[in-house]
């Protein structure tokens, strides 16, 4: 098992909602390391969230001597910017925009309308003659390389 494997299963231990989960653990390579741990939730994080993790998960990595080196501990939310990771960030963000791009590289930009367990729909707007018609798109999360909430300020 490699070290950011054990930092998740060591973050997870310590959520007690179950309504909040682990997005990513991620270790940079310079040093000195820092150690990035990304959380989310079905109805949000707040920092108080972050920061008893961040206390909890520093007690069980200096007791445990996981990191021999000297690191930094971030634990956060993905930014806006970060594309989503897991099923439970879809279901979270239906009803938002969602810029997709699959694998094939075809990009696809509309509403995320539903997530289920094997994909995602969206609803994207498709020119058809002069009018502006939507049309549902079923896309397999197994096609996507890269699914970004689209930020809007309306």
């Amino acid at each position: 098992m490699d070290i950011a494997q054990k930092i998740r299963e060591l973050a997870e231990s310590h959520l007690t909602d179950a309504s909040h989960f682990v997005v990513d653990v991620v270790i940079s390579k310079h040093r000195p390391h820092k150690v990035s741990v990304f959380l989310d939730g079905d109805n949000g994080i707040t920092i108080d969230h972050c920061s008893d993790l961040s206390r909890a998960l520093s007690e069980d990595l200096d007791k445990l001597d996981l990191i021999r080196e000297n690191y930094m501990l971030e634990v956060g939310t993905p930014g806006l910017d970060q594309p989503l990771k897991l099923k439970r960030q879809f279901v979270k963000n239906i009803g938002r925009g969602l810029k997709v791009v699959r694998k094939d590289k075809t990009i696809w930009q509309g509403k995320l309308t539903a997530a289920t367990a094997a994909g995602l729909n969206l609803d994207v707007e498709e020119k058809v003659g002069k009018k502006m018609e939507i049309k549902s798109v079923e896309i397999p999360y197994s096609e996507i390389e890269k699914a970004i909430v689209i930020v809007s300020f309306k």
